[in-house]
Formats: structure tokens, C-alpha cells, sequence
């Protein structure tokens, strides 16, 4: 039984209106003495041509008797609806165990391709913790997209072109050092990169040099092209090694070199729509309309930009994909860029330009420093997470000294691992996208605070009763929702409430582009099982009835947190 259906049915009926348009009505009311369900009556003022007061009383004369509702209120234009405890946790436990780790799975993007542009680091640059965002927050969307039943291709588009690359070769014939770069490729290409600009405040001749050797790379130069694929290599043997520590990986890494040589068609396009205009030199696509600066398309010198390779990525992944979105998920700083690309594409008449998105997010902060490449101040994403990892790994240590438990030292990596990493997937995920993040690594590893830490903990402790407990009392096979009926506590109840929101808060996180939603859902059931664990006695229940429909519910419990913490990046660990 579903009591959001149970509900839509009747008001659908009463109101000729389609089930599914009622069900997207249905509120969840922000306090309990509201009701579980409430549907705003105002919704169907113009349709009924009556207030919402008197919609609302009417319907509660016409309620009768609904299956698993116990009562029906009107207050204030609004319909309340208080479901039957019993009824209510039974029929959401036996659902979420009967679909164990797919909760939530569902179908609606049947058919429909979905592109996540995620990560793209500039090559030849480290592997930053800002670039953690990105990484982080794409592979999140992808792995709700595609949960959601949606094709979904994964692209890092590099920042493998650009007038950097002529600085870049330039520093290298300059002071490149060969056995260095063999060691650490990175570092040594950073180095570089660095001196270069500090050179180049008294020496503005190596500006010119970077200039023209941009221009002979994108001319074809063999040299400058073996010396930019050097480039490429390196870096990207290098992130690898971050992508896989983190379980990220990519369908392409196409990224702005390989859109180059496509510029030519997009000059053509634009040319046939008589929008290109020049401006000091450049080429430029007006905006007036969108109340937007104009769009440069070529430089004065005829080298390419951003907004034209991005156009041009637009233009071949539509001709590849015929995508549903094409998601960008870059910093906020960028959002008038996107903004000029899309409205080029528009302006040209693409369809594509109405289906790509601009996902932006808020910078990553330090409360000691700033993030600086050209001044080679960075904080490596790798450095970093081995940091989580080894103070996580002390933490467990001590903690499993004070218990006295057997967790040997290769348990307590695995375990530190997965924690580590967890706690820094988390830092970027708990909140809205769109505020910055600054690190603390008392509020990333506090295992009573909103952390990954504490989920997971949380996660292991329900398992730990369930390796506890008598094998005849789990359910080896599906409980029938009549053996859970005994379940109506108020903790209970609260935890079905939080099972039952799962579908929902999966489906909003990937339509609002912000798995912190999931993020929450999956915290506060940890909250509400925490709860229901210092108030109820699981194991030493004496009617083994209701000792059995517990260990279900913790089941279900272990479930959600499971495939909730997945859907984000984040793994669960058996004991802690």
C-alpha cells in the first residue's frame, strides 16, 4: 500500500484531475501535529471555483473511511491527512526490504541521454583541492542520473589548450629539468609554470614568446604538438591515481584541444547566421538581447577562447548524443561564461542550447591561506585525502585500544580508508552546492556531528545487532507488512517517515541538481536510528513477534544509509 497513492486516488476522483498532477501537490507538513500528509487546497481554487476554507471542509465531509488513514482534517485551506502508525511502518519497511539495495531506483529518465561534464583539470597543473568540487559533485549527479534510469555519459573535459600551453612550453626549453619531471611530473611542471610569471613580471618579451608558441601549436608544429602531448600524458597518469582512489572514472576525456580543429564549422555557422561582428580586431556575437556583454569567438590574433571550443563541444555533443542535458558542472565564477555560450547557441537557433545547464558551486576555502596556481600556494587533493585518511586512522586506533576489540591493522586501514575519503566527500556535499566550503577538520571527523564519520558509524553499529542477533529471528525471506504491523512507536514511525522520503529525496537531489538533499535524508534517518536505539530495546525484547520486526526495520534502515551513502560516493564499513 502507498498512502501518497492511497491519498491521490481519492482526491483525484473527487476532483476529476489526474493522480499524478495530485501527487505532486502532496506536501509532507514541516511539524507532526500538521499530519504525515497535507495537501494545499488552493491548488484547486480556479478548477472548483471555491475557496480553499470551504474545498478543504467539504472534502473532509466526503472522506469517509480511506484504507490506513485514521483521520482527515481541514485547517486553514489545507487537508491533513494522519495516516495509521502500525499500517503506515509496516507497509514502508516490507517495501524498502523488498527492493533492497534499489531504493529508490526508478525509471524516469527511460530513454533519455544525460551529459555530466564534471572535473576537467587544466593539464600540466595540479591536481588542486578546488578541483575537488567539481569531481566530487559531478560523479554524485552522474550516479543520481543514472539511478534514475537515464543514459548518462561521463566527460572530463581537460583544460588541455590555451594560451597557458605557450607559457608552459615556453618555461620548459627555458628550465625544464628531465630527470625531475620523470619523478615528480607535476611538481616539476608547476614549478615551471611558477617561474615563468615571476619572470615575466621583468621580462615582458616571455609574453610575446607564449604567444607564438600558442599560435604554432595550434598551427600543427610538430614540436610544440610532441611537447603538449608530453604535457597531457604526464598529467594525466597523475590524476588517474586521484580518480581511482575516489572511484571516479569517465566515459571521455575529450577535452578543449579536440574541439580546435571544429572551430572552422562553428565561424561557418555563425557567418551564415550573419552574427559575427567585429570588434578591435576580435570576433564577436552581440547580446545585446540577452542583456549580455558580447561573446568573443576569435582573438585579434585569430587564436580560439573558451566560449568557442565550448560552443563547439555543445554543436558535437548534440550531433552525438541528441542529449536530454548537457549538465556543466563548473564554478559559479563561470556562470556569465555559460551564460554567453548558451545564448550564442540560441541566438544561432541550436535546440541544444535549451538543454544544456550551468551547475554551478562556491569556492573551497582554508581559514590560513588562499589557493593560488600562478603562485604555486596549493593544497594537493592527494595530500589532502591521504591527510583525512591518517588522522583518520588514528582515530579508529585509539578507539579500538579504549574497546579492547580484534580489529587488526589491515582492518583498520581498510576501515580509515573508507572513512577518510568519506569525510571529504561529505564536506562538499552536506550543503547547497552554491556555498563555500571551509575546511575544518574538527567538523570532517567528529563522529557525533553532521559527517560522513557519523553515518558511518551509525551504519556499522545497526549492522553490529544484526551480526548479534538469532539467525531465526531475521528474515531470510521478505516479511509480509502484517508481521510489522506491531512497529507503531513515535520513533518507529519517524524512521518510516524518513524510509518512505527516500524515493522523493533522490528524485529531487538529481531534478535540483543538489545531492546534499539525499545527503540530509540519509543523515537524519542515522539521527532518528540513534534515537530509536538509546529509547528501545532491540535484541532483549521479549516478544519475539516484535524482537523480529525490529531487527526488519534495522534492515531497512541499513539499506537506505547503504544505497543513500553509494548514490554520493561514499562507502559504508561493516565495524568501526
Amino acid at each position: 500500500m502507498s498512502f501518497r497513492s492511497t491519498i491521490a486516488g481519492w482526491l483525484a476522483e473527487e476532483t476529476g484531475l489526474s493522480r499524478d498532477q495530485i501527487e505532486t501537490w502532496l506536501e509532507i507538513p514541516p511539524q507532526q501535529e500538521m499530519g504525515d500528509f497535507a495537501f494545499p487546497c488552493f491548488r484547486l481554487a480556479k478548477h472548483l471555483r471555491r475557496s480553499p476554507v470551504q474545498i478543504a471542509e467539504d472534502f473532509v465531509a466526503k472522506a469517509g473511511e480511506l484504507d490506513g488513514i485514521d483521520d482527515v482534517r481541514a485547517v486553514s485551506g489545507y487537508l491533513n491527512f494522519y495516516v495509521s502508525r502500525g499500517s503506515y511502518v509496516a507497509t514502508t519497511v516490507a517495501r524498502v526490504l523488498s527492493v533492497a539495495d534499489n531504493l529508490g531506483r526508478q525509471q524516469i529518465g527511460t530513454g533519455q541521454k544525460v551529459v555530466v561534464e564534471y572535473s576537467s583539470p587544466n593539464i600540466a597543473k595540479p591536481f588542486h583541492v578546488g578541483h575537488a568540487f567539481t569531481t566530487i559533485l559531478g560523479h554524485a549527479l552522474y550516479r543520481l542520473h543514472d539511478w534514475l534510469g537515464y543514459e548518462t555519459v561521463r566527460v572530463n573535459h581537460l583544460g588541455d589548450y590555451g594560451t597557458q600551453f605557450g607559457k608552459l612550453i615556453v618555461a620548459w626549453r627555458l628550465w625544464g629539468d628531465e630527470a625531475a619531471v620523470r619523478d615528480n611530473p607535476i611538481g616539476e611542471l608547476l614549478r615551471i609554470y611558477v617561474r615563468f610569471h615571476e619572470e615575466a613580471q621583468t621580462n615582458p618579451d616571455l609574453d610575446d614568446q607564449a604567444r607564438e608558441a600558442f599560435r604554432l601549436l595550434e598551427a600543427g608544429s610538430p614540436e610544440e604538438q610532441a611537447l603538449w602531448q608530453k604535457f597531457r600524458d604526464l598529467s594525466l597518469t597523475s590524476f588517474e591515481a586521484v580518480y581511482k582512489r575516489l572511484g571516479v572514472s569517465f566515459d571521455s576525456y575529450r577535452g578543449e584541444s579536440f574541439y580546435s580543429s571544429r572551430i572552422p564549422d562553428v565561424i561557418d555557422l555563425l557567418k551564415k547566421k550573419e552574427l559575427l561582428v567585429e570588434s578591435d580586431g576580435a570576433q564577436v556575437v552581440m547580446l545585446d538581447e540577452y542583456k549580455l556583454p558580447p561573446c568573443i569567438i576569435l582573438k585579434s590574433d585569430g587564436t580560439t577562447i573558451y566560449a568557442s571550443r565550448d560552443i563547439a563541444a555543445v554543436l558535437y555533443r548534440w550531433e552525438q548524443y541528441h542529449f536530454a542535458k548537457n549538465i556543466y558542472v563548473v564554478g559559479t565564477p563561470q556562470a556569465l561564461h555559460f551564460r554567453q555560450v548558451f545564448a550564442v547557441l540560441d541566438k544561432a537557433g541550436i535546440a541544444a542550447a535549451s538543454q544544456c545547464v550551468h551547475v554551478g558551486f562556491g569556492l573551497v576555502k582554508f581559514a590560513d591561506r588562499k589557493l593560488s596556481t600562478r603562485s604555486g600556494d596549493v593544497i594537493f587533493l592527494s595530500e589532502l585525502l591521504e591527510e583525512s585518511v591518517e588522522k583518520t586512522r588514528a582515530i579508529i586506533k585509539e578507539n579500538a585500544r579504549l574497546r579492547q576489540t580484534d580489529m587488526c591493522d589491515q582492518e583498520i586501514d581498510e576501515v580509515a580508508e573508507k572513512v577518510g575519503l568519506g569525510a571529504v566527500i561529505y564536506t562538499f556535499l552536506k550543503n547547497g552546492r552554491e556555498r563555500d566550503i571551509v575546511f575544518s577538520w574538527e567538523e570532517m571527523l567528529d563522529f557525533d556531528g553532521d559527517s560522513a564519520p557519523y553515518v558511518q558509524y551509525t551504519y556499522a553499529r545497526a549492522r553490529s545487532i544484526l551480526r548479534k542477533a538469532d539467525p531465526d529471528d531475521l528474515p531470510e525471506r521478505m516479511v509480509t507488512a502484517k508481521q510489522l504491523t506491531c512497529l507503531a512507536t513515535e520513533d518507529e514511525f519517524a524512521l518510516a517517515k524518513l524510509l518512505d522520503g527516500f524515493d522523493k529525496a533522490i528524485q529531487k537531489a538529481a531534478e535540483l541538481y543538489e545531492p546534499y538533499l539525499l545527503v540530509r535524508q540519509v543523515t537524519a534517518l542515522a539521527r532518528a536510528f540513534n534515537k530509536y536505539y538509546n529509547h528501545e530495546s532491540i535484541l532483549k525484547t521479549d516478544d519475539p513477534a516484535l524482537r523480529r520486526a525490529r531487527l526488519a526495520l534495522l534492515q531497512a534502515v541499513c539499506q537506505a544509509i547503504r544505497v543513500g551513502l553509494d548514490l554520493v560516493g561514499i562507502s559504508v564499513v561493516e565495524r568501526m
